[in-house]
């Protein structure tokens, strides 16, 4: 195959009108670009596989034959403005500029490519390795021709992910970037690129680490994330990266469960995308506060990743029962799985703000599930919905939404009926709880400071300040002081009582 041919689909010709969809100063910016090196440019990559997909890319791709640094320059002169973004190590001859919100990567030729389509053979996939001439788009009359030396198009059009030569080998993290597209396009590998994502897979520890945190974050990021981490998994590349996971297969757990824990952690990853797609489904009259949260950036990520880590401490708190041999238990899998976490969200390069929520929800993702405990024999009070409150804070749809996802992958014998619908009646009631009673009194303002404590109480500032404040919060919330003055008594009251050992009245 010569790797030219005129393509006579209508994806091709709606090429120039994909164009004119960006701003019109950029297209005439590009259309009369030059780069400092000569030759033509081309559009390639992710941009042409997307438009013959008839989806909206969100990047442009343009290959040069080097200089990529000083195209984007020279781009951004032309636009008289945006942001110069360093990609990839410094001897890559890779550029991106930001301008708008709009992104414009440059690439220079790899390795020794002395021409384009050597270029796109040296590329990840045949689906990534198509290109066309930027001024192909200019000519309103000519036809558009496809650049295609590895048979892209077909893959494309049959759904096929086929990786070229020995792109694993030359960069490990196509490895990655082969499950994601997969996620991404609803994409199956071929038999070539399956044996060979099994043979290099342990290759993926060379990739920097947090060049691996990125791409599974955009797999968690997809629709996707469960059958790409599945997959992962059987090619055993999951236990290269996160080995964690792996000490949870083949572990059995008790009653409620009918999968052992790896898979467990899987089935939950599964039900929060789902729960994502429908939470008015799971949570009947709760569907606008949790859109709502669930729109919010970031969150989608942070909920499943909670969701495929969340029992991730059990193999390392196995125990026995001490009264019934035989009896598996995992006390404490909770903590433990949060400090796991956080070791390997280091390891991956998160965020503070993502450890952060991502382990709080790991931390108390039991805690729903001892509320509905209670609530089966007495009201759940409000003592417990401040405590869960100031634990959870604004992540408590969050927390729900990871404990329906949990329960959702529990089908043992041993499995209380209705768990899902006591879930969605205790997140109801807390929640309206929580906006009637405990918002107002935590976020309002306070009756009392801690200059009342020293100027009324003859008080030394110190620990006791909080211990003071936090009771009389409490004391708010269940009513027992709705005022100054009641404040300052019961402040009198309190720190009487602590003198005194007594009981306050």
């Amino acid at each position: 195959m010569d790797g030219k041919r005129k393509d006579p689909a209508d994806e091709l010709k709606s090429f120039r009108g994909r164009l004119r969809q960006y701003p019109e100063r950029l297209i005439k910016a590009l259309l009369e670009f030059s780069p400092p090196c000569g030759g033509p440019v081309h559009l390639a990559g992710g941009t042409v596989r997307d438009w013959l997909s008839g989806r909206v890319a969100a990047d442009l791709d343009l290959v040069v034959r080097s200089g990529a640094e000083d195209c984007s320059r020279l781009l951004r002169s032309a636009l008289g403005g945006g942001t110069l973004v360093q990609l990839g190590e410094r001897e890559d001859d890779v550029a991106r500029l930001v301008w708008k919100g709009l992104t414009v990567d440059f690439t220079g030729f790899r390795g020794d490519a002395q021409g384009i389509e050597d270029d796109l053979r040296l590329r990840d996939f045949t689906i990534n390795a198509m290109a066309v001439r930027l001024a192909d788009l200019t000519d309103t009359e000519g036809e558009i021709v496809l650049i295609d030396p590895l048979g892209g198009l077909d893959d494309l059009r049959e759904g096929r992910l086929q990786v070229c030569g020995h792109a694993f080998a030359d960069d490990p993290l196509r490895l990655l970037r082969g499950y994601r597209l997969r996620a991404l396009l609803n994409l199956s590998f071929s038999n070539d690129t399956m044996a060979a994502l099994k043979a290099c897979g342990h290759l993926i520890t060379k990739a920097a680490a947090e060049r691996i945190g990125h791409e599974l974050d955009l797999i968690m990021e997809s629709d996707q994330a469960q059958e790409a981490f599945k997959d992962m998994a059987e090619s055993a590349i999951l236990w290269h990266i996160l080995p964690e996971l792996q000490a949870g297969a083949g572990l059995q757990q008790p009653g409620f469960h009918h999968l052992d824990v790896f898979q467990h952690s899987l089935a939950a990853l599964a039900c929060m995308e789902e729960i994502l797609r429908h939470p008015g489904r799971y949570f009947p009259g709760m569907e606008r506060i949790l859109s709502g949260y669930i729109a919010l950036r970031g969150k989608k990520k942070k909920l499943k990743w909670a969701a495929l880590l969340h029992d991730i401490g059990k193999p390392f708190a196995k125990g026995e029962h001490s009264r019934q041999r035989g009896r598996v238990t995992f006390y404490n899998h909770d903590l433990i799985g949060k400090n796991i976490l956080l070791t390997l969200a280091r390891r991956l390069r998160w965020s503070n703000e993502m450890r952060g929520e991502a382990g709080m929800l790991v931390e108390l993702h039991m805690h729903p599930f001892h509320l509905c405990n209670v609530r089966r024999t007495s009201a759940v009070s409000r003592r417990a919905c401040l405590k869960i409150w100031k634990k959870a804070g604004d992540d408590l749809p969050g927390l729900f939404l990871l404990a329906m996802a949990d329960s959702l992958a529990c089908q043992g014998e041993q499995k209380p009926e209705g768990m899902e619908e006591e879930l969605a009646a205790l997140y109801r009631e807390l929640q309206q709880t929580i906006d009637s009673v405990v918002k107002p009194v935590t976020s309002g303002p306070r009756l009392i400071t801690g200059n009342d404590l020293q100027e009324r109480f003859n008080l030394s500032p110190g620990p006791t300040f909080a211990t003071i404040l936090a009771a009389l919060e409490l004391a708010r919330v269940e009513g027992h002081v709705r005022s100054r003055e009641e404040a300052l008594d019961w402040v009198g009251r309190f720190v009487q009582q602590e003198l005194t050992g007594k009981d306050l009245p």
